[in-house]
């Protein structure tokens, strides 16, 4: 059995210039012979002879998880009455490329459909996936220049990307263009000083800003700040406390804002109350489970942080300045050094579009 978590979503233009559109699709095998995946083909439901993508064994052993979408299956054979996630993402060169919806073929060994125990090929297509409407245009969280996009879209090994739960009966993927924002300093260092003093972050203590105007629908105000350089115990984390200090804003037609490790004390925002676009909300902090002070913030279809679906967003303006090396961020221990070694000769103006993991950005000042 094949389905998607959610029923569709719009593509999303990001920085480099093509249509992203980021899915998880559930498989469950409910027969007593095990299934051996080889091959997923995104086809255009429309016209089921085009081909969008092909996903071969190679890729697909990255990307099939258990329920989680953290932990790799490790191999394509899904056990009898197991299932697993395939984190699926699929890009376009342009919107007349972007079907109306998309469907999978599987191609796969498993038990026959008329019964027996002895696997065999199969050949079945499933899952369909719409593609309709628009991302929502919003302004910027923060102000200022050089701030930086980590754990973006769209790699399966993102921890946002990856972060799946059991919430209210379903599996829901709220953080699935969630971004963690953080500040290079005019050297373009993320932290200077002590690495284990909030104060020594370059994005600690930023206003944060509604991204659109909104009716404050949460908040917390009342935890402190995590010592930088370790992720908090895990048995001192809780539903509530998960996400340390947050704002969530209710968008309208059926879109939530959520802010997350605020400082404790910096809210300046209530339940009820009504804010306009780029009105102060708190500011940066390093409460909750994190490691390093910074912005989370990702959109959502409902006001639970974490059993809602994620949904794509773009900005309505920015500039793209450059990237941060992802070998070099991947391979360090810590957050020190100099972060700006691929800066673009000028920055790019971009609008209406969602920044990819690891680019620098200039915001506009409020």
């Amino acid at each position: 059995m094949a389905s998607t978590l959610d029923p569709g979503a719009a593509p999303v233009l990001g920085t480099d210039g093509r249509l992203h559109v980021v899915y998880e699709i559930q498989l469950t095998n409910a027969k007593p012979v095990p299934a051996t995946l080889q091959e997923i083909r995104v086809l255009d439901a429309g016209d089921p002879d085009r081909v969008v993508a092909t996903v071969g064994a190679d890729e697909l052993v990255s990307i099939l998880r258990d329920l989680t979408g953290k932990t790799p299956a490790g191999s394509l054979e899904i056990e009898p009455f197991v299932s697993r996630l395939l984190l699926m993402h699929v890009s376009f060169d342009s919107a007349a490329d972007v079907p109306a919806s998309l469907v999978h073929r599987f191609l796969l060994t498993g038990a026959p459909l008329a019964g027996g125990t002895s696997p065999e090929q199969l050949d079945y297509t499933a899952a369909p996936y719409e593609l309709s409407g628009t991302p929502p245009v919003l302004g910027a969280p923060l102000a200022g220049d050089d701030w930086v996009a980590i754990n973006g879209c769209c790699g399966a090994d993102g921890i946002h990307r990856n972060t799946v739960l059991p919430v209210n009966g379903h599996l829901a993927d709220s953080q699935r263009f969630a971004i963690d924002y953080m500040r290079l300093d005019d050297e373009g260092r993320l932290v200077s000083g002590d690495p284990a003093v909030v104060e020594s972050y370059t994005a600690y203590g930023a206003e944060v800003l509604a991204v659109a105007d909104a009716t404050v629908v949460a908040t917390l105000d009342t935890l402190d700040d995590q010592v930088p350089g370790s992720l908090p115990d895990p048995s001192t984390i809780t539903l509530e406390t998960v996400d340390g200090n947050h704002v969530v804003l209710d968008l309208g037609d059926g879109r939530y804002a959520f802010y997350a490790h605020l400082q404790k004390g910096s809210v300046t925002v209530a339940p009820g109350d009504r804010v306009r676009r780029g009105e102060v909300l708190g500011l940066l902090g390093n409460s909750g489970n994190t490691s390093a002070p910074h912005l989370h913030f990702h959109l959502m279809d409902g006001a639970s942080v974490l059993g809602s679906s994620g949904l794509p967003y773009t900005y309505d303006a920015f500039s793209l300045v450059g990237h941060v090396d992802p070998a070099a961020f991947a391979a360090s221990d810590t957050l020190e050094g100099v972060w700006n070694e691929d800066l673009l000769p000028t920055p790019q103006p971009r609008r209406q579009q969602y920044p990819l993991d690891l680019d620098i950005l200039d915001f506009p000042e409020s």
